[in-house]
């Protein structure tokens, strides 16, 4: 008795970048439209609005995975919702909150999980291409010791936005009254980088080795 042999699955295909990068332009285009401050959008969504022309421009040199990208992308939009209305008035923020009954709207801390899961592999992407590190069991414990110092960055960026502006940087800082609101982000971010590294890890190697070998072809 003969058995017939199986064609492997095809590869699911793609998504090319340029949609990536269409979504987060797209994303932040619409979140300046009617602010309601115009200096906390600037200050919220200034990563994304430096980061994605950097992106393209080194593209050709370094070209990410399509994982990073569709991070990078979804982490934009976060950032431009959290600019449009300011995190402490974001209206999904206020949805969860009424539906759980919290003190505040979560939407900030949700942010900042979200700024330690996606700069985690942004990290670890930069780690394993150009450093020794990748099969590390440094690795890891590096990438989120580097997502944690991004976050206590931000937060003296946060420090001293409050004490330039004063009471004007009040939606900026999104604290909600919350005395301890500077260590729960910090918090939020390291719990969110080390999600992503134990989640994330080996589907980034599998992107990793296939964009190794698309450049090498390529090359």
């Amino acid at each position: 008795m003969t058995t017939a042999l199986r064609s492997p699955a095809p590869l699911p295909r793609r998504v090319p970048p340029v949609v990536y990068a269409a979504v987060a332009a797209g994303g932040l285009a619409l979140s300046a439209w009617d602010v309601r401050d115009r200096t906390t959008w600037l200050l919220e969504t200034f990563w994304a609005l430096a980061g994605l022309p950097l992106v393209l421009l080194l593209w050709r040199r370094f070209p990410l995975t399509g994982l990073l990208c569709g991070l990078l992308a979804a982490h934009t939009l976060v950032l431009a919702a959290g600019g449009h209305w300011t995190y402490a008035q974001v209206p999904a923020g206020d949805w969860v909150r009424d539906a759980l009954h919290l003190s505040r709207n979560p939407y900030d801390r949700f942010g900042h999980l979200v700024q330690g899961f996606v700069p985690a592999i942004l990290v670890r992407e930069l780690l394993c291409r150009t450093s020794p590190l990748r099969g590390s069991r440094w690795l890891a414990p590096l990438t989120v010791c580097a997502c944690l110092a991004f976050s206590a960055c931000f937060e003296l960026l946060e420090w001293a936005a409050a004490l330039i502006g004063g009471h004007g940087a009040d939606a900026f800082l999104a604290t909600q009254g919350d005395v301890w609101d500077t260590q729960w982000d910090m918090f939020c971010a390291l719990i969110g980088a080390v999600v992503s590294v134990l989640l994330l890890s080996r589907v980034h190697d599998r992107q990793l080795t296939a964009l190794e070998a698309r450049t090498a072809a390529r090359g």
